[in-house]
């Protein structure tokens, strides 16, 4: 295997840049510094929320008042029993997960631009803190009715949220192959929420009631078999979310999750049987958990005891909302002939029955959210999703002393009480006596360790790895991911033979797609050897390692890359989201950026040192930076080209800087619509260090009164 840098984007637009290098770059106001103002947050890395151990139980509680959050208890204030036994506090603490919005940069100069596109998210940094939501749309359990309705409700939460919430939008029905997709990134949800559609094999049908005396039935074929598919969805998104960091929720949208004791059909008793001996997370890996059985009941106790382990509240929504139980227009009712039938009986009846239809339909749904700590969500149009964060905006650990009995393999109940009144407090139901170290999953190989790096949001870190991915259109290879990996050499082991350095890595990468979906996966195993000057510049510089992956599917994407030393089984990774456009349709569209620190003479030379590169994406104070990228079907067929690019500078998901627009040169370029096109920065010299985004927005024909917008974006670190 050959490790080589392939630049040919990059120096394709040096050129371009060598040639503007006399035009003055736009510079950003500066500030002083203000790390004073740095918010402390607890350490929600390293937190177990739900803690099982023999020196400790602990727990989360949410206190609310009139419904909203009371955060000033002391342990005093609390009684908690198990199995009706008073205990003593040994451990008591609030976290909140809203961050310090206050210490966060005020915009500096801010151009109102009603063409701009949203602002880029804020960094995602594993320490803030934050609200982490998994949204999950049971698709093979609500109505066709119910899908428009949701789709807005959806869309509406997704306005409301915290630059540092984490948000999932995972269908039941869709191939739910990894947990990749939480995010604050807008286009990557939105584009989630677009994939929102009714499933025809959902077991709600298509009416929420179905008509009196309609031909044919409500649901499909298919949907007497797909309750199986919704516990085994929820249970595989729970015990994906237990890695995550702190206190999780999952938001459970459903018409219709019933709870019954009936044994399910031999159908579902054997893909239950099939999908149990398959799965890589099977049972044998969660020994705390009794044996579920197949019936409905035990199936949404596993899902609420593996929630219980893995720190996740279960909110659930009934999706029918406010519903009319009486006659509609739909219905054909007849009364019968006899004079004995009373016609008030008839509908009263009918009410009776679609009344014990919804009771029904969210009893499942309810068991699992109060056995988590969460609540149901019924009768309500807008789905409770407001409350529903105020409840997540943060929570008490109380923990005691277990007692020897404790660790019986029963389940045993937990109560806790606030002694002021006034006060509504929510806990979990309790849990069964086993440890969290009985409980978690024993033995993992490397390669279910590498796969766990390529499913988290959150970046491993025992190798340094910087990850720079963006999309381009080639003319003969088409769309094409291509990425920049930088490894921090000391990270790495190296052994010495006849005056050559090696060290042996496994590099794989996945491209994920909507709800999980693997669009590309590739593994790269191979030695990298270095001797004499080449070696301490390694060691010195780092290295560098570039690549393609080609993509047929247009859409939103995440691109992960895991790196893992043979030697020491280290593992280090990283993650971007990618937006590969439509160019067949005609859009305006941009290819992903690449910047880099532009010498004084503002010429990159052919060969430049590594860590200063496009994979590392660190800028000094007081340089400039070029940000260059192509633009997409710029000119329309038959109209002079009037294209504008600006560029915004963003922290902590907040606006510190706009550009003026400036012209876009077309004459000279080989291919109208693949424009080259630079822009560049000058970084203040007492410009905060810390985590940015440059924005690039693109537009044509300003003074039309619906221009064509694209934009892309990118983080970069400025550094000292």
């Amino acid at each position: 295997m050959t490790f080589k840098v392939l630049l040919a984007f990059v120096l394709s637009l040096s050129i371009v840049i060598a040639a503007i290098g006399q035009q003055p770059s736009p510079t950003p106001p500066t500030r002083q510094s203000e790390t004073d103002q740095k918010p402390t947050t607890p350490d929600v890395d390293t937190q177990d929320v739900v803690k099982i151990t023999t020196n400790l139980v602990q727990i989360d509680a949410v206190v609310t008042k009139d419904g909203k959050a009371v955060t000033d208890l002391q342990p005093g204030d609390f009684e908690i029993s198990e199995d009706n036994k008073p205990q003593a506090i040994t451990n008591f603490s609030y976290i909140s997960n809203l961050a310090n919005v206050a210490a966060t940069v005020p915009p500096l100069k801010y151009a109102k631009d009603n063409t701009a596109p949203p602002v880029p998210p804020a960094k995602i940094n594993p320490n803030d803190q934050r609200r982490i939501v998994a949204l999950v749309v049971d698709d093979l359990g609500i109505s066709w009715e119910g899908i428009s309705p949701l789709r807005s409700q959806v869309r509406k939460f997704l306005d409301t949220l915290a630059p540092n919430d984490l948000v999932a939008i995972i269908r039941t029905g869709g191939d739910v192959g990894a947990l990749q997709q939480f995010t604050n990134d807008r286009r990557v949800l939105q584009a989630a929420v677009d994939h929102l559609r009714w499933n025809p094999c959902s077991r709600a049908g298509m009416h929420v009631f179905a008509p009196i005396g309609s031909l044919g039935p409500n649901t499909g074929l298919c949907s007497q078999y797909v309750i199986n598919s919704t516990f085994k969805s929820l249970q595989f998104i729970v015990r994906g979310m237990r890695d995550l960091p702190g206190r999780k929720s999952l938001v459970f949208f459903s018409d219709y999750l019933p709870f019954q004791d009936q044994e399910p059909s031999a159908y579902e008793e054997t893909q239950n049987s099939q999908s149990d001996s398959a799965a890589p997370d099977n049972n044998s890996t969660d020994p705390s958990l009794p044996d579920p059985g197949i019936g409905y009941r035990y199936q949404l106790q596993k899902v609420a005891e593996l929630a219980i382990r893995g720190s996740v509240v279960i909110y659930s929504v009934d999706t029918r909302g406010l519903q009319y139980t009486g006659p509609t227009a739909a219905d054909r009712i007849t009364f019968p002939s006899r004079q004995n039938v009373n016609p008030n009986q008839v509908l009263t009846d009918i009410m009776g029955a679609r009344s014990r239809q919804l009771t029904a339909g969210r009893e499942g749904s309810g068991l699992i959210a109060r056995q988590t700590g969460g609540f149901l969500v019924r009768n309500s149009n807008d789905f409770g999703l407001k409350r529903i964060m105020q409840d997540q905006e943060g929570y008490y650990l109380i923990g005691f002393r277990p007692a020897e009995e404790t660790f019986n393999r029963n389940f045993h109940h937990i109560k806790v009480k606030v002694k002021r009144g006034g006060l509504s407090v929510r806990t979990r139901e309790g849990f069964y006596g086993f440890t969290n170290e009985e409980a978690r999953p024993k033995n993992l190989s490397a390669d279910d360790e590498m796969s766990r790096a390529l499913m988290s949001p959150f970046n491993a870190k025992d190798i340094n790895v910087r990850l720079t991915s963006f999309f381009i259109d080639d003319p003969k290879d088409g769309a094409l991911i291509r990425s920049f990996v930088f490894l921090d050499s000391h990270d790495l082991n190296f052994t010495e033979a006849d005056s050559w350095h090696s060290t042996n890595l496994d590099i794989q990468t996945v491209i994920f797609g909507d709800n999980g979906r693997v669009i590309a996966k590739e593994d790269r195993n191979g030695r990298l050897r270095f001797r004499d000057n080449a070696y301490e510049r390694a060691m010195r510089e780092g290295i560098a390692y570039s690549f393609d992956i080609p993509v047929k599917t247009r859409g939103a994407f995440q691109f992960r890359v895991a790196v893992r030393d043979l030697t020491s089984n280290k593992i280090g990774s990283a993650g971007q989201f990618i937006d590969v456009p439509n160019l067949q349709a005609g859009a305006l569209a941009l290819s992903g950026i690449v910047a880099r620190e532009l010498p004084a003479n503002g010429v990159i030379p052919d060969t430049e040192p590594v860590a200063s590169g496009p994979g590392v994406r660190q800028f000094r104070q007081g340089t400039t930076v070029a940000f260059a990228h192509a633009i997409y079907n710029g000119v329309r067929q038959g109209q002079p080209a009037q294209l504008y690019a600006r560029i915004r500078l963003v922290r902590d998901g907040k606006i510190v800087f706009t550009g003026e627009p400036t012209p876009i040169t077309i004459n000279g370029q080989a291919d109208p619509q693949r424009l080259t096109n630079v822009m560049k920065l000058q970084i203040g010299s007492d410009l905060i260090p810390g985590d940015y985004v440059c924005q690039i927005v693109v537009t044509d024909a300003p003074d039309n009164s619906k221009p064509r917008v694209a934009s892309q974006w990118i983080d970069f670190e400025i550094v000292k």
